[in-house]
């Protein structure tokens, strides 16, 4: 049993690195530079959350039999990983975006009326966190679906062709 965890997790985590490098290369070619945080940043296509699932649960159905209970959890595990992928983490990346859009409106402000809005709403202003320290908030985090199927495609693949 322990060989077929090795090929299992061996397939799951060759997919996850043909998905970065492929996320990589895709986002060099796209914005004509190349930006190292996305050798392991999550977002953008195709999805290694995805790619990694399904080389998982194919490799698995592969090794233990597709009527397996092991088989049963890898898929179950992909479906979840890949909603997720379309449905929450895209959703925070939504927000995240939105939110820094309002921080850049509201640094073009004048002084007197941040001023003045403080005192009308009432907030309490952390004097000590200086607008150096306030970090702008990842926006690739999820995955459009098309990204999700790309990336499940791929961990289909190499599940399939992996060595086991």
């Amino acid at each position: 049993m322990s060989d077929y965890v090795n090929v299992v997790l061996m397939a799951a985590v060759c997919s996850w690195l043909v998905a970065q490098l492929l996320k990589t290369v895709s986002y060099a070619v796209k914005y004509h530079t190349f930006k190292i945080e996305r050798i392991w940043g999550a977002g953008g296509m195709p999805s290694s959350h995805s790619a990694f699932v399904c080389a998982l649960a194919i490799t698995t159905c592969r090794v233990s039999g597709s009527n397996s209970v092991e088989a049963a959890l890898a898929m179950s595990f992909a479906f979840i990983v890949m909603y997720d992928a379309c449905g929450v983490r895209r959703a925070a990346g939504q927000h995240a975006h939105e939110i820094n859009r309002l921080r850049k409106v509201v640094d073009k402000l004048d002084d007197e009326i941040i001023e003045k809005i403080d005192e009308e709403v009432d907030i309490e202003v952390d004097e000590t966190e200086t607008e150096s320290e306030i970090k702008e908030l990842k926006e690739l985090l999820g995955h459009t679906p098309l990204q999700v199927m790309c990336g499940a495609l791929l961990g289909i693949l190499i599940g399939m062709v992996f060595p086991v």
